[in-house]
């Protein structure tokens, strides 16, 4: 069944005083672009959060936000970062030596520089012990992210349906007036050949010949089988597992060549009227196609 690359999804976790919290939301991509922003102390689980969701999700841009809270007490310590620290005071008094200029740094100013008092987790070392409830957590969003896909992949499937359904009509129509339009042009055509000849004698059966081969110029017998074949296609690609939007965007693109050719191939109102309605009806399922995984 066909899934929409646009979703979102929510998972919240609470265990053992670790407050976890992980949201997903994608749009449209043609390939699987997942852009995951996380806590420094998780860093080293991108990888595996990465990987599991390249199992579950096929295309898409995914954006995945996750969020953690330690609600124990005293679970933060406060250090210095003495290498750091050192390379600041140690610039500091270059510039103060070769300006001439009193060194006026203090503790308070200096520890005010970039990282060089860091925040930590008490439990940061043990970031190993995060790891299951982490990926339970984004276990339970993508859980709802896959669901959201999955419900707005069948509205989709709903509409390019009714679209298909009223190609179909069109399709139905223009094989109805197609041997009338070759008829009438055939007619056309042997009546002028018959004034360009005059009283010349010339075999009706040889005439007759020439005007069939000509005359495919009007008919549209192939198109409209192929057009009703690519339809098919597209019916039997809805029903199938996995990412089907870039054979359904080929097949798009097929059903628009044949509307295209049978517009180019008819002079009669009625018909290219039909023919437009199609390519119409054709562009509003290449829309729809657009957000098919």
């Amino acid at each position: 069944m066909a899934r929409s690359m646009t979703g979102y999804g929510r998972g919240e976790l609470t265990r053992d005083g670790n407050r976890f919290t992980v949201e997903m939301k994608s749009v449209n991509n043609r390939y699987l672009d997942i852009n995951i922003r996380l806590p420094r102390q998780f860093n080293q689980f991108e990888s595996d959060i990465r990987d599991y969701l390249k199992a579950r999700i096929l295309r898409g841009k995914v954006d995945v936000y996750i969020g953690y809270e330690d609600l124990n007490e005293s679970s933060a310590k406060v250090r210095y970062n003495r290498r750091l620290a050192g390379e600041y005071l140690a610039q500091l008094n270059a510039i103060a030596q070769e300006f001439g200029i009193p060194n006026d740094v203090s503790v308070s100013k200096l520890s005010s520089y970039p990282d060089v008092l860091v925040l930590e987790e008490e439990d940061e070392e043990n970031a190993e012990a995060l790891r299951e409830p982490l990926l339970e957590t984004v276990g339970a969003a993508l859980e709802q992210f896959s669901a959201a896909r999955d419900r707005e992949g069948g509205n989709l499937v709903q509409d390019i349906n009714a679209k298909l359904d009223g190609m179909r009509k069109s399709i139905s129509f223009l094989t109805d007036r197609a041997p009338s339009i070759v008829k009438a042009y055939q007619d056309q055509m042997y009546q002028k050949i018959r004034d360009m000849i005059g009283d010349a004698v010339v075999d009706d059966s040889r005439i007759l010949q020439e005007v069939a081969i000509y005359s495919d110029k009007v008919c549209i017998d192939e198109e409209l089988v192929r057009l009703k074949s690519h339809i098919g296609a597209v019916v039997q690609t809805l029903k199938e597992e996995g990412s089907i939007g870039r054979k359904l965007d080929f097949l798009a693109q097929e059903l628009n060549r044949e509307a295209n050719t049978i517009l180019s191939k008819t002079d009669d109102a009625e018909s290219a009227d039909c023919a437009i309605m199609l390519k119409t009806e054709i562009e509003k399922i290449r829309e729809q196609i657009q957000n098919v995984e």
